[in-house]
């Protein structure tokens, strides 16, 4: 799960990555996560401008982070694969993702994730969109999930 998912997620109360964030506290889906990526998380999750629009401070990135990676599987890079996408700050996404065999790397960036060589190989992993993912699941959280008004 890039960033821009996990933020999106927690700024809105609605919408696609929201959705995502339940599924994974219901534990419908398990997100990847390595070193490299909670550190991602929480310097970007902690700025000002973020802090602000998810109505949160850094204590409470603190316990959703610990709480994320509770549930989530972490995964330790054996190989690595750079550089191969276009944005280097994605490196460590598509890494973790092919380290840990993903079924999909989930971002609003696709194009982020296309090789920098267009005769290099592919990722051999699907990159979606948080919609798309959603429509793969047949689960649906309930108006009334109790973990709906835990998450910030």
């Amino acid at each position: 799960m890039d960033t821009d998912v996990l933020l999106s997620g927690l700024r809105s109360t609605i919408g696609a990555s929201r959705v995502l964030l339940l599924a994974m506290e219901a534990k419908v889906i398990t997100p990847l996560v390595s070193v490299a990526t909670v550190i991602e998380y929480e310097a970007v999750l902690k700025r000002t401008e973020h802090l602000h629009a998810m109505r949160m401070d850094a204590e409470d990135v603190d316990r959703f982070l610990d709480a994320f990676v509770a549930q989530a599987d972490a995964v330790t890079t054996h190989f690595r694969i750079r550089p191969s996408v276009r944005d280097p700050d994605d490196e460590m996404f598509a890494e973790l993702a092919i380290n840990g065999q993903a079924d999909a790397l989930v971002s609003f960036n696709i194009a982020d994730y296309r090789t920098l060589d267009p005769g290099a190989p592919r990722l051999d992993i699907p990159v979606c969109r948080p919609g798309d993912i959603l429509r793969r699941l047949s689960w649906r959280p309930s108006a009334t999930l109790p973990s709906a008004s835990r998450l910030p």
